[in-house]
């Protein structure tokens, strides 16, 4: 939890009028300080909750993430809702511009153009929004779950494998530690009343949508592997072979690390940390796999701050800057039609 929403938060407000296309890079500076940053949070927000009423902080974050779930979801379901808006739509361009001083000096703080199928997409995310403030149904809950965790695998990007490894290996640590060693990790996370965690009905046959006992996920066990499956599907493409072993490997090993973590917590009847069993699984299958290959030098050699995947519309302009959602993925559409051309940019520091 800490961990994915200082990353989205940190990420979000870096992004500016100046920033490049390609997402924010997670250098090993900052992979080995992730778990001393989310540790400090996570002990932040359980002495929040022991020290302020419970009600009026969950009010409060509820608000916010009213917002931020609303944008959030808006900006990821907006490339596919084009497809079902009919060619002669009117889609009228509009832009929101705010500055601060006037003449030469007059400085942006705030230039995001959209369009009319943008607030048709906003319309249809502020439904769930309302939906989830009014009822807190675990289903608009994971939804904008969901939307948060694309937009944390969009916008965070790892370099290299040494830096993925630090990263998991770092919050190997810290999950175990604030799982097993204490109870602040269950305690925060049962506390916080906002769309940072899936939930699985586990009395769905029973009672249906009116479910009200569940299992949760962070979605911090879904985002940190999740840039590192992406860094590995860049890696295949890189090899140029035509085939995405690893990527189909750390995939299928991030499912069966899943499953075991459900397994188990079902044996044993307690929460489990779902990095202890992930984190193992999505390093080590795929390393089992190049060293069958003999492709280990390769894998820890490769760089992939220059790579942008093919035929894949980067909509990193969230939330507040100039390109709307869908505008930039019309844009990242016509020239996918033409000759593409590499740039080379160097990886920004978070």
């Amino acid at each position: 939890l800490p961990i994915f929403f200082g990353a989205l938060r940190s990420v979000s407000c870096a992004k500016s009028k100046n920033s490049s296309e390609m997402p924010e890079t997670i250098t090993s500076r900052d992979a080995a300080r992730f778990p001393i940053v989310a540790s400090c949070t996570l002990l932040g927000l359980y002495l929040f909750f022991k020290i302020f009423s419970q009600e009026y902080i969950n009010l409060l974050l509820s608000m916010y993430f009213f917002v931020l779930g609303i944008l959030a979801l808006s900006h990821t379901i907006s490339p596919m809702m084009n497809r079902f808006f009919p060619a002669n739509f009117p889609n009228k361009q509009y832009q929101l511009l705010f500055t601060q001083g006037s003449g030469e000096s007059k400085e942006e703080i705030v230039n995001y153009e959209f369009d009319t199928k943008d607030l048709v997409c906003l319309a249809l995310s502020s439904v769930v929004g309302v939906w989830y403030l009014l009822r807190k149904h675990w289903i608009a809950n994971n939804l904008f779950g969901l939307a948060f965790s694309l937009n944390g695998v969009e916008l965070l990007h790892l370099n290299n494998v040494s830096t993925g490894c630090i990263l998991l290996g770092g919050l190997f640590i810290y999950d175990v530690f604030w799982v097993f060693g204490t109870n602040v990790m269950v305690t925060v996370a049962k506390s916080f009343e906002a769309p940072i965690k899936l939930v699985f009905p586990q009395d769905l046959l029973e009672k249906g949508l009116d479910a009200d006992n569940f299992a949760m996920l962070g979605l911090g066990d879904i985002v940190i592997p999740g840039i590192f499956i992406a860094l590995l599907l860049r890696f295949d493409i890189s090899l140029k072979k035509n085939t995405h072993t690893y990527f189909y490997t750390s995939f299928v090993a991030y499912i069966f690390g899943l499953g075991l973590t459900i397994f188990i917590m079902h044996i044993f009847k307690h929460a489990q940390p779902a990095l202890l069993y992930l984190v193992p699984a999505c390093i080590g299958f795929p390393l089992l796999v190049a060293l069958a290959k003999g492709e280990v030098t390769e894998m820890f050699s490769y760089e992939s701050s220059a790579e942008i995947l093919p035929h894949t519309p980067r909509l990193t302009h969230f939330p507040t800057v100039s390109g709307s959602p869908a505008s930039l993925a019309d844009s990242m559409q016509q020239k996918l039609s033409c000759p593409r051309r590499r740039r080379q940019q160097s990886p920004s520091a978070m």
